[in-house]
């Protein structure tokens, strides 16, 4: 039950509507094959048996007088000819009051025999007079014959029962005949069946082939193409869904183009949007860098004033200084003045020692506002002596660097930011990593014409998707930005963090 469930549910409408069409037309020229097959064989045997009761009856009849003269000349020619006449006769049997065999004819033609026989009864009819005996024993007949009717009603059957006639028919021919009619009711029949055959294909066809377009159009609908038709063939049902398909499809591309046209329009803000954003981002990107380019360049007055000016005259007053102290040394001998003579002595040490303290300052604050050992030494030096300075420095921390590639001709301003952002990120390190070992690479990657900063520790790192980024993060990100450069920043908790940054450099 459930395979033929299953079977029904993955036929398709057409082979449903020739099984749903076909099925009670095949079960009907089966039913009424069958019944005319048994109604013809039935009827068939009626007819012989009617046939034979009626042979039976005739001969009973004609062959009184032979029984009774036992002329069997004249018997056997009497049911030859009965039997000519009527070929459907097998066997004719005469048989004697005491069912004795007298005679019988069979038939010459090869015929189907059959047990069933009809069995009639011969009777005297006629009173048979002899002629040659003399009237007395006429009256003797007649008065024996009165006696016998006085005895009674059997024993006068019984005196005129002669014998019986036995008829056998042969149902060859009745079956050829039957068979004859059924084969013509079976070709009018398979005639009816063909045709209702094709008429329920022709009508599963009408029915199956706008459902079919029907499906296809709506499979065309499904991929996308809103333009899909179809033609209105028939009306009822599929008529109706037809035009529904027809009025979706109308609706959808409405609807499509509608949607389109919001979505550009959409999109069109969007782009302006994202143009202004865009825009401000490099309007802002550009005032940072003229921001930073004031700032170096305000760093790099100040540390021009502080180096010409301040340290000049930090030296002009240890000049003097040492100045006082030498003449206070020429006085020394004096016992007057002596005890005045050390004492400016003393102060004029103080005051080349204040001097010398104030000169090294300001050259420190020189080196942090404009780090001159740049110009002097170039990037890769300016950034040896900046690890050479944290190596001697930090406690517990070995920093080292590495470098390959010409930096000699980088511009001015990207130098600068090159070195800020390795600043930046070692004093992250040291703020916030806890590392032990602290990696420092600068790359000059001559066939992709870029430079290439890597920082990299094994400190305790942090979550980049969860925690939010400080100022110095942020810093170095708008300074990479200003010149186009590419930031990669990688780090997981106790994995240590790398950070590898890529600018452009323009080839000479």
């Amino acid at each position: 039950m459930n395979l033929s469930a299953l079977l029904w549910r993955n036929w398709n409408l057409r082979s449903r509507l020739l099984l749903i069409i076909l099925l009670p037309v095949i079960y009907m020229f089966c039913s009424m094959v069958w019944y005319t097959y048994h109604s013809r064989l039935e009827e068939g045997k009626g007819e012989l048996a009617e046939r034979a009761y009626v042979v039976s009856t005739a001969l009973a009849e004609s062959v009184e007088y032979n029984l009774l003269t036992r002329n069997l000349a004249g018997l056997k020619s009497t049911m030859t000819d009965v039997m000519l006449s009527d070929r459907s006769i097998y066997r004719i049997d005469v048989l004697d009051a005491d069912r004795t065999h007298v005679l019988h004819v069979i038939s010459s033609e090869k015929a189907l025999s059959t047990e069933r026989f009809v069995e009639v009864p011969v009777r005297r009819q006629l009173v048979w007079v002899n002629l040659l005996n003399d009237a007395q024993n006429v009256r003797a007949d007649g008065l024996a014959l009165d006696a016998g009717k006085a005895d009674g009603k059997n024993a006068a059957k019984n005196a005129s029962l002669l014998g019986y006639v036995r008829v056998t028919m042969t149902a060859t021919r009745m079956l050829a005949r039957h068979s004859q009619r059924f084969m013509f009711e079976l070709a009018i029949s398979a005639l009816a069946l063909f045709v209702s055959a094709v008429l329920a294909v022709y009508l599963s066809l009408s029915l199956t082939h706008p459902l079919q377009m029907a499906i296809e159009t709506l499979r065309e609908i499904r991929e996308g193409d809103y333009s899909s038709t179809l033609e209105v063939t028939t009306g009822g049902e599929i008529g109706d869904l037809q035009t529904s398909i027809n009025a979706m499809s109308v609706s959808l591309q409405q609807a499509k183009q509608d949607l389109e046209n919001k979505v550009q329009e959409r999109t069109q803000d969007l782009m302006a949007s994202r143009n202004e954003a865009l825009k401000a981002n490099a309007e802002k990107r550009k005032l940072i860098q003229k921001v930073h380019s004031i700032v170096e360049d305000e760093r790099k007055s100040i540390a021009i004033e502080i180096h010409d000016e301040l340290n000049a005259s930090l030296i002009a007053a240890r000049l003097e200084a040492q100045r006082i102290q030498h003449l206070a040394a020429q006085i020394e001998t004096s016992e007057v003045n002596g005890e005045a003579a050390g004492e400016i002595q003393e102060r004029a040490k103080a005051i080349t020692r204040m001097t010398l303290d104030l000169y090294a300052n300001g050259r420190n604050l020189v080196r942090r506002l404009r780090p001159e050992v740049l110009d002097m030494l170039g990037l890769q030096g300016a950034v040896e002596d900046m690890l050479r300075h944290y190596n001697s420095n930090a406690q517990g921390c070995q920093f080292h660097f590495d470098s390959e590639g010409d930096f000699s001709g980088l511009d001015s301003g990207l130098a600068i930011s090159v070195y800020r952002i390795i600043q930046e990120a070692l004093s992250n390190v040291m703020k916030h990593a806890q590392a032990t070992q602290v990696e420092v690479s600068l790359t000059m990657l001559e066939a992709q014409h870029s430079l290439q900063i890597e920082v990299s520790d094994n400190g305790q790192g942090f979550d980049i998707h969860h925690s939010s980024a400080g100022i110095g993060i942020t810093g170095m990100r708008e300074r990479v930005a200003a010149f186009h450069g590419e930031i990669d920043l990688q780090s997981s908790a106790e994995e240590g963090t790398q950070l590898i940054i890529r600018f452009p450099v323009a080839t000479t």
